[in-house]
């Protein structure tokens, strides 16, 4: 409870983390600052509940994976997914990438490649996607994961696994 002391220091210090997941199970600026921005006056509004059983940081990925669930839910209809390919361009991802030194044949090539990667990503399924976003965006432990998502770690493992194993193949097996 101590840790939820000064608020505004833990939007200061989670806040990245939790956009980053959202921005990446979404795919939706817009939607991610919104969910962020629940994510945060949801934790503060239950902050008395917050017992330290998970960390604070596990704890606000919960709240945030259970907001991403109820707004995939909510969109049966999922008009948002005809414009999502819009909503963020794939190529501008590559810029995350920290090669400022390469050829523009080879950012040229981290593009398609960062532009590949994440078309394999959005075949996953709900739980694969989750697993694998919260382990090599989040990069979350499998226990922290199995915490997180609500799952157990065995149930982890093997929705990574698959994951793996599809994104590979995907990616023509060069993804590491």
């Amino acid at each position: 409870m101590s840790e939820l002391a000064d608020f505004d220091e833990v939007v200061r210090l989670y806040r990245p983390r939790i956009f980053r997941f959202l921005m990446s199970s979404l795919g939706d600026r817009d939607t991610a600052e919104s969910l962020a921005q629940d994510c945060f006056l949801k934790a503060y509004n239950a902050r008395h509940q917050f017992r330290g059983e998970s960390s604070l940081s596990t704890w606000l990925t919960r709240i945030a994976l259970n907001l991403v669930r109820d707004h995939l839910r909510s969109r049966r209809i999922r008009f948002w997914q005809k414009t999502r390919d819009t909503a963020l361009d794939l190529v501008d991802i590559s810029d995350w990438l920290p090669d400022g030194n390469a050829t523009p044949e080879a950012r040229c090539l981290q593009q398609e490649q960062v532009k590949t990667l994440w078309a394999a990503v959005e075949q996953l399924s709900k739980q694969q996607k989750t697993v694998f976003l919260l382990r090599f965006v989040e990069e979350m432990e499998l226990a922290e994961i199995a915490d997180t998502a609500g799952m157990n770690a065995s149930t982890v493992k093997s929705h990574l696994y698959r994951a793996l194993r599809i994104v590979r193949e995907r990616m023509g097996g060069n993804a590491q």
